[in-house]
């Protein structure tokens, strides 16, 4: 019988490794959530007054430009997506790039139903497919970091500022982790809950002017519900970008992103990202010093330092469950199972809320459950 490595004396003190929603942003806690707005209408002063505050922090923490409209709207940042691309597409070709699940969802909203026949450029999970390649006269759309592959494009040299078609980025494991040249980006979208660790079930839209002029200058064929509108008599709804959301928000989601915003704030200028490149520095050397770990993202140019995807040698989806499952029960680590339609591997959250020291301290446990579960 083999002889089992024994449990590690350090436990990560906040063992939240979970890809969305992620870790609560150190120093969390209910308690400390600003209650002013609680009970309150959001079309009250007061409401108004917070969903502008939030905006503003979003702005000046992502160095957004004058020149970006800021939406808090329904549907997390499928809806924040989801509204751009029925709201703005059709008015000219697609090329839709999928290199992992979320990208593929765009895909069969594009294909199956808004049915515009996109140009599909596709790559393997951890590959990038060539970003060279793409016709500029189309709108485009992409992830900026996708989540369950572990990949993300280097930066957005590859969107010419001459560009024809709209530029739509699926950001919400990119922004707040990465500096992103907001005059190559018509079209963004992100939720709370990732680099933020705020909640879910509210997205975030980001409109360049050219995204403005697209939806005031074009009517889609299909028809638009409710929460999808940002057009009223062919001008841009410009109360939606001044915290007068299109339908009632959660105060309480809203305090919480609050408090995450202002705690990014505290950080000084890039401390998000200075966080987020530690613990992915941290969580690289940790694979560098196994031979049985290895990153599905080979590339270093192009790996998430957010979402890092792993394999693992010799693993199939049961053994990673049983790690997941015996990390959990040890209070080691949560949720590191990778995506389900990804390859079989762990996937760990490397974003600016988790502390780099329980990155460090999960790599022995990594060790403890893979010769674990190998050995059952």
């Amino acid at each position: 019988m083999t002889d089992l490595p024994p449990k590690p004396a350090t436990t990560p003190a906040r063992p939240y490794f979970s890809s969305g929603p992620c870790a609560k942003p150190p120093g969390w806690s209910a308690d400390r959530l600003n209650p002013v707005s609680l009970g309150r209408s959001h079309r009250s002063k007061i409401g108004k007054q917070r969903l502008q505050y939030c905006i503003d922090l979003m702005r000046e923490l992502l160095k957004l430009p004058d020149t970006h409209r800021i939406g808090i709207v329904p549907g997390s940042d499928t809806g924040a997506f989801e509204m751009a691309m029925w709201t703005m597409l059709g008015a000219r070709p697609v090329t839709a790039l999928a290199w992992e699940s979320f990208g593929e969802g765009w895909v069969t909203d594009a294909v199956k139903q808004l049915k515009i026949d996109p140009t599909v450029v596709r790559a393997d999970y951890g590959q990038l497919p060539d970003l060279t390649a793409i016709d500029w006269t189309h709108d485009v759309l992409f992830t900026w970091n996708g989540t369950t592959s572990g990949v993300r494009v280097p930066n957005a040299d590859f969107i010419p500022a001459d560009r024809e078609g709209l530029s739509f980025a699926d950001a919400t494991s990119g922004v707040f982790a990465y500096d992103i040249d907001w005059a190559k980006i018509d079209v963004a979208t992100f939720s709370w809950q990732k680099v933020l660790g705020g909640e879910g079930a509210h997205g975030v839209l980001i409109l360049g002017p050219r995204a403005v002029e697209r939806l005031e200058s074009y009517t889609p064929a299909w028809p638009l519900p409710k929460v999808f509108r940002l057009v009223s008599k062919g001008k841009l709804t410009e109360g939606i970008f001044k915290g007068e959301t299109i339908n009632t928000p959660s105060m309480l989601a809203v305090e919480d992103a609050i408090f995450s915003l202002e705690w990014g704030k505290s950080l000084g200028e890039n401390g998000l990202i200075a966080r987020s490149d530690a613990n992915a520095a941290a969580l690289d050397k940790i694979v560098a010093e196994r031979d049985w770990l290895g990153h599905l993202a080979a590339d270093p140019a192009t790996r998430s330092k957010t979402s890092v995807c792993l394999t693992v040698e010799g693993a199939d989806e049961a053994l990673i469950k049983k790690m997941a499952s015996l990390l959990e029960a040890e209070g080691a680590a949560y949720d590191v199972a990778g995506y389900r339609d990804a390859p079989a591997g762990l996937r760990i959250w490397c974003g600016a809320t988790v502390d780099t020291a329980d990155i460090e301290a999960l790599g022995p446990w990594l060790d403890w459950a893979y010769a674990t579960a190998k050995a059952a």
